[in-house]
């Protein structure tokens, strides 16, 4: 692994170094280690999350070296850089017609995709459901047990290389339309219901004490959150702008479901 680090930095300074035929040896042996799940872009360290800049190099490395093929599956086809993702049987992967995921994704055993779409470099844990229309973007490192309702959109981090990706993190719960990007990340047992949009500048409001409380760039563990908005001024006047308000908290419970059905009603939050 370190051999392959080290020759993955060269090429990253040197791209004379893409036409050697062992450069691109080592940047698809990195590509099929992501494909496993035996390396990862972002992994959890703690309480915090440590970036692997070297292997999303790699991720970008790979385009250069590919070329543009004709993929046919049945009566579609497609004209891409990428391989399309294979072997879900032995996988233990439910795929939907017409769910796609590309090679350099890896999907747990019991990964559920309804049609839906997996980037490359994105890592889904068991459990998780993609439902229909959801979009999974590059790198993005989704949990076990999670639920990305119909036409969720997970952001892709790519570049800059330091950036953390967009991380959603075990047992969460993620309401139909709901956008997440830039690397925010939500944590544990987190619940968004439907149409929240959050950034890195989005105000992310704890509306539930006697003074609000605003977090940017990360929900809380266990938060319960729906949109909102702020009076904010402007040298036109004042005017609505979008934010998230944190409503309320899921109750510590070993059922995750049942907590998350308690809070849905007890918030009356829409999913």
């Amino acid at each position: 692994m370190e051999s392959l680090r080290k020759n993955i930095e060269a090429a990253w300074e040197n791209r004379a170094l893409l036409k050697e035929e062992a450069t691109q040896k080592d940047i698809r042996a990195v590509l099929d280690l992501l494909d496993k799940g035996e390396l990862r872009v972002a992994e959890p360290d703690g309480e915090n999350w440590k970036v692997n800049q070297w292997v999303k190099k790699a991720v970008v490395l790979y385009f250069p070296i590919q070329q543009m093929e004709t993929i046919e599956v049945g009566p579609f086809e497609f004209h891409d850089k990428i391989p399309l993702k294979k072997h879900y049987k032995d996988l233990g992967v439910r795929v939907v017609p017409h769910a796609i995921a590309r090679h350099g994704a890896f999907l747990e055993k019991g990964v559920i995709m309804m049609p839906s779409y997996v980037n490359i470099g994105a890592w889904v844990g068991s459990g998780t459901m993609v439902d229909t229309w959801a979009t999974v973007g590059s790198c993005a490192q989704i949990g076990r047990n999670v639920h990305l309702s119909g036409g969720v959109g997970i952001g892709g981090v790519l570049e800059p290389l330091q950036a953390t990706p967009t991380i959603i993190e075990d047992n969460c719960f993620i309401g139909s339309r709901c956008i997440v990007v830039e690397g925010v990340r939500v944590r544990k047992e987190a619940v968004l219901g439907a149409n929240v949009v959050l950034t890195k500048s989005t105000h992310i409001i704890d509306v539930t004490g006697t003074e609000p409380v605003t977090y940017k760039g990360e929900v809380p563990s266990g938060a319960v959150v729906i949109p909102g908005t702020y009076t904010k001024e402007f040298p036109a006047g004042s005017y609505q702008v979008a934010c998230a308000l944190i409503i309320g908290k899921r109750k510590p419970s070993t059922d995750k479901k049942v907590s998350l059905n308690d809070a849905l009603r007890e918030y009356q939050v829409a999913v």
